[in-house]
């Protein structure tokens, strides 16, 4: 899939993310996929604190994570989000490589679906709040 927007960000591999073996807990790599995640909403000028203002909570109700390599402690990594499809829910594409290497080490997505915060109903649509800031992307695809 081709994506909408991405966005690129490094972090270095922190000692209380690593397991007795120096190798980072699996779990972590979720909040890594957050914090680039994070960066892309604030990109497209509609990060958590506007979706709440607008109405809408944005719940992730699918995730996949696919372990290709460990990383380790200081170890410097790069995290790409990719937004890959709006209409009816959020599609998010990760790529965690090694910042020096290129090496792939984890790959991933989240799906998230709108819910009308008042009446916690789930939106089979994206909002129309959300398709106004995915516009202008669209129209410079084309």
């Amino acid at each position: 899939m081709k994506a909408l927007l991405s966005v690129e960000t490094e972090i270095q591999i922190p000692f209380f993310d690593v397991d007795s073996m120096g190798i980072t807990w699996h779990g972590n790599y979720l909040r890594y996929f957050e914090v680039a995640r994070c960066l892309l909403l604030d990109k497209l000028d509609y990060n958590y604190r506007q979706m709440q203002a607008s109405g809408y909570a944005w719940p992730i109700v699918d995730l996949q994570v696919k372990y290709v390599r460990a990383s380790s402690f200081e170890q410097k990594i790069k995290v790409t989000a990719s937004l890959v499809e709006w209409e009816n829910r959020l599609r998010i594409d990760y790529l965690i490589t090694d910042a020096h290497s290129g090496t792939r080490l984890t790959k991933g997505y989240t799906i998230q679906a709108a819910v009308a915060i008042d009446s916690q109903e789930l939106c089979f649509v994206t909002p129309e709040v959300f398709q106004a800031k995915i516009r202008p992307l669209l129209e410079n695809m084309d």
